[in-house]
């Protein structure tokens, strides 16, 4: 296996690099997180992984090793391939995508382009467990499903509000006032949103 590619970047798209290494030029593909965080500069190393099917030899490649580890577990989940686990990883941070499963966040995976209900819930049955194991628990803060939250936020996307913004906002209120009800979330939210 191929675990690792250094060399230098010869060419660069939101969806592959080329990467020179001893003379040979590596097609290498990547997610859009990982084209986000490649400089311009020449010297270039990417952790990777290599698929080898009947009628293909792919290589992906990623900047952080904590990409590589939840694309790996993605590819590990009845009906993702590493297509679709590259486009998971283009649409949502890593983090974002760990805190999701950890939080069974259905919607969050579902909004991702391709995957529908049942691939979300299958994520999250099938990953819940190994994320939670991994180091970047301590980060990860797992929330308790409040359905006084989930209303709130449903109305301030009503109201025209970004989920990110709103859910950052109902988050915090709901941590300053755990018993507060529907109506009062909303009003706290509205005052700083």
């Amino acid at each position: 296996m191929i675990s690792f590619i250094k060399g230098r970047l010869v060419e660069k798209t939101p969806t592959e690099v080329i990467i020179e290494t001893s003379g040979i030029g590596y097609q290498v593909n990547i997610s859009l997180h990982t084209y986000s965080l490649l400089t311009d500069s020449e010297a270039i190393m990417l952790y990777t992984y290599f698929q080898i099917k009947d009628d293909a030899h792919t290589l992906f490649g990623f900047v952080e090793k904590l990409e590589r580890e939840i694309f790996k577990m993605l590819i590990s989940v009845s009906g993702i391939g590493a297509n679709t686990a590259r486009n998971m990883l283009s649409y949502i941070h890593p983090k974002e995508l760990i805190q999701a499963i950890a939080n069974e966040d259905v919607k969050t995976i579902q909004s991702i382009k391709g995957i529908g209900l049942k691939t979300a819930q299958r994520v999250i049955i099938e990953l819940k467990e190994k994320v939670l194991k991994m180091n970047e628990v301590d980060e990860i803060s797992v929330t308790h499903h409040n359905t006084n939250a989930d209303e709130a936020l449903s109305a301030l996307e009503v109201l025209g509000f970004v989920r990110k913004n709103a859910e950052k906002t109902v988050k915090k209120i709901v941590e300053q006032n755990p018993e507060a009800g529907v109506e009062q979330i909303i009003k706290l939210a509205l005052k700083s949103l």
